[in-house]
């Protein structure tokens, strides 16, 4: 772990196993917290909020942040291996998650001395002025999927407002975090103002409820979420959710279907599809429909699968237990009447048998209402429905608990933003799912996707509370 500007092991000596997941070998030992562990963490963290961080001039944060930024970026190649090991995901992807985290950093170092308040007028007499300061320590339970980037996400804007951070990444994958802590006191950032602290279940709901900490940021499952919120209440702290998704992909028959089989393969291959945001289900126009499957079976049965220090186009699932739960909506799928159009199993390549390997998946003709159809798989696989009118399109795609991201591909403008309007979702992308430069974007869920907003100016309301001061001076 890391706690208070130094590595420590867990007071009771409990430890658990990093596996890689295309290997199933385990590669390193972790820390294993408990609660006295936890309120070490939350005592550095406290500590090193009220003894300075918070008031130290904000242009100082910027520095730091910044500093941060240029180590992350040096040090590319170690971060995106240790991503590579614990999560599987290709090295280049990784590498594009190593470039991502510096992003948040420098982007928040360009707000840190720019959190303003403001001033009301109330007439002859009076000054009235708003002060937006920070929460205090806040905590941050980083999934498995993104550690490194999902974790710069949230730790950013938190120690650009002037909190102090205790993050608990997930028990399958956090060296990266813990490394990330290490590189922060290189950049000048106070011992204590960054902690991490590595376990299961237990340490993270230690944490969630503990009553030091002013503030939750959470990602992950909805039964999770719904855990943290209820400990949370306990405590009246405040919650950041993004929970899962389940992110329609529509396909007009007047897109350029070219181009949207290009970047529902591109998608799919991305940390194998275990991507809140990944935009699995895919809708598309009954009248596009062979000529659409047409491009995207070939291209889905391209993807080369390996292991992600290797650099194949898709590496494996994150463990074990992932790979199963994967593999059972497959074949629920089955019996409600889906059929395979590439993959449907596990990878029984002979390089790749120890691993945990699913073929890419691409299964037709997913009806609705069904698992298959409704609930996050988390994984290599592609679901297809067919419509026949906008109106239908936009009824399938709000259709789900779900509202986290919806993609959109027509050339008609207004059947785009007919359909942007109408959906359910936190974001909306149109003839492009993935852009460069998306930090500035507020990004954030409708329904069970969860509530706040993660990047862009919109996230420093997360981190700040408003306080008001009016002055009569007549």
């Amino acid at each position: 772990m890391f706690i208070n500007g130094e590595r420590a092991w867990a007071r009771a000596g409990t430890t658990m196993e990093a596996i890689d997941p295309a290997t199933a070998e385990v590669f390193a030992t972790v820390a294993q917290a408990d609660k006295a562990d936890v309120d070490a963490a939350l005592a550095s963290a406290r500590a090193a909020f009220t003894g300075g961080w918070d008031g130290l001039p904000p242009v100082r944060r910027v520095r730091v942040l910044n500093r941060l930024a240029s180590l992350l970026r040096e040090r590319t190649r170690e971060f995106a291996q240790l991503e590579s090991l614990d999560v599987g995901k290709p090295l280049r992807q990784a590498e594009d998650d190593v470039g991502a985290a510096a992003g948040y950093f420098e982007f928040f170092a360009g707000v840190a001395d720019k959190v303003f308040g403001s001033s009301i007028p109330l007439g002859a007499g009076f000054v009235d002025f708003t002060l937006r300061e920070p929460l205090g320590v806040s905590a941050q339970i980083i999934p498995w999927n993104y550690p490194l980037r999902l974790a710069s996400r949230g730790i950013a804007p938190a120690l650009a407002c002037g909190n102090a951070v205790v993050a608990k990444p997930a028990a399958e994958a956090g060296l990266s975090v813990i490394r990330l802590a290490e590189l922060a006191v290189e950049a000048g950032l106070p011992p204590g103002v960054f902690n991490v602290v590595t376990g299961g279940r237990e340490t993270g709901a230690a944490l969630a409820a503990h009553p030091g900490i002013n503030h939750i940021t959470f990602t992950g499952s909805v039964p999770t979420g719904i855990a943290i919120m209820k400990a949370a209440a306990d405590n009246v702290v405040p919650v950041t959710l993004e929970l899962g998704g389940k992110s329609a992909n529509i396909v007009f028959a007047d897109a350029d279907l070219d181009r949207a089989a290009a970047s529902a393969r591109t998608t799919l291959m991305q940390n194998s599809a275990q991507t809140c945001t990944a935009p699995t289900r895919l809708l598309v126009e009954e009248a596009a429909h062979d000529r659409f499957v047409e491009l995207l079976a070939p291209r889905i049965a391209s993807i080369r699968l390996g292991r992600g220090l290797d650099n194949p186009d898709m590496g494996p699932v994150v463990s074990d237990r992932q790979m199963q739960r994967v593999l059972g909506y497959i074949a629920a799928g089955a019996k409600d009447g889906a059929t395979a159009l590439t993959g449907g199993r596990r990878s029984d390549a002979p390089q790749l048998a120890q691993g945990y390997f699913i073929e890419p998946t691409l299964l037709d003709r997913v009806m609705r209402g069904t698992a298959l159809e409704q609930e996050e798989i988390f994984g290599p696989v592609l679901t297809l429905t067919t419509f026949r009118s906008t109106d239908e399109a936009i009824a399938i795609a709000n259709g789900t608990p779900y509202g986290l991201v919806t993609g959109i591909w027509t050339r008609d403008l207004s059947k785009a933003l007919t359909v942007a309007t109408a959906v359910k979702s936190g974001q909306v992308r149109v003839n492009s799912y993935s852009v460069e430069g998306s930090i500035g974007l507020p990004f954030g869920g409708y329904k069970r996707s969860g509530f706040g907003r993660e990047q862009g100016l919109e996230a420093l309301a997360n981190y700040t509370q408003l306080k008001n001061v009016m002055i009569n001076f007549g």
